[in-house]
């Protein structure tokens, strides 16, 4: 038998089905996809799970669905105000149509990473130095809705685009930190006006009241006689009280009208 080679023809035979079934079968795992291709127009997207092509004929390519993390390079950009600074960010993406980003980009991590680079060069030439500092929110937000526009048509999916670092000059460093100061400065300024404002309407109220309320006058001398007295080497002086000047200025007023009545008598 061996000398008529049958043995080795189906050895050969289980040879080539072997061949034909590892091209044949594939196992895709549960966070990628194949986007199948026959004789090369697209057919359909598979998985996961166990699925069979047709060898020769049927081509696959795999995508995977999972979200990438991305640290894009520092870039180095003109702000509005013609700062010069260098920025970063991470970017997070990931493909949500595998037909759209194998058929209308080619790599599209590489073109979605340069994406990012250009866009936020451009977004950040549009913003001065302060809001780049203290508005990364509305940065974060525009640079990821722009560069998600952009990489629609490719089935990719930028869900979230964040300035890691903004670095920034020595001098113009110097110059933040002098008005952060002028800043506090202003801001002691006014907040110490607003006090003595409303100090001098406390003050205005309590004048108002000790002239108008009886014996609040005496009270209030009275107090400030024994603060003064707990006080070791104070002299106390004791004030003429309001009452008797009050007399004295009515005894005065009747003594004028008598003698203006006498005058016309």
């Amino acid at each position: 038998m061996f000398e008529n080679g049958i043995p080795y023809f189906y050895l050969g035979s289980a040879l080539v089905l072997l061949v034909i079934l590892s091209q044949a079968i594939y196992i895709i795992q549960e966070w990628k996809r194949a986007v199948v291709f026959r004789l090369g127009r697209l057919i359909s997207t598979k998985g996961p799970g166990l699925i069979i092509i047709i060898p020769i004929i049927d081509r696959i390519q795999k995508v995977s669905l999972r979200t990438v993390v991305y640290d894009v390079p520092e870039q180095e950009v003109v702000t509005k105000d013609n700062v010069t600074c260098s920025i970063n960010a991470v970017l997070y993406y990931r493909v949500v149509d595998p037909e759209k980003a194998t058929i209308n980009v080619e790599k599209f991590h590489e073109a979605t990473i340069q994406l990012a680079q250009t866009t936020m060069r451009s977004i950040a030439g549009e913003a001065e130095l302060d809001e780049l500092l203290s508005e990364r929110e509305n940065i974060n937000q525009k640079l990821q809705q722009v560069i998600d526009e952009a990489t629609d048509p490719w089935g990719v999916k930028v869900s979230a685009v964040e300035l890691k670092d903004i670095v920034i000059p020595s001098s113009m460093k110097r110059a933040i930190a002098r008005q952060a100061e002028a800043e506090r400065e202003r801001r002691a300024v006014v907040i110490q006006a607003k006090g003595e404002r409303q100090a001098a309407r406390e003050i205005a109220k309590a004048t108002s009241i000790l002239n108008t309320e009886e014996g609040a006058m005496n009270l209030r001398t009275l107090r400030t006689l024994s603060e003064v007295a707990n006080n070791e080497g104070s002299s106390v002086v004791f004030p003429l009280p309001m009452e008797l000047l009050r007399f004295f200025d009515r005894f005065k007023q009747e003594n004028s009208e008598k003698e203006i009545s006498s005058q016309e008598e």
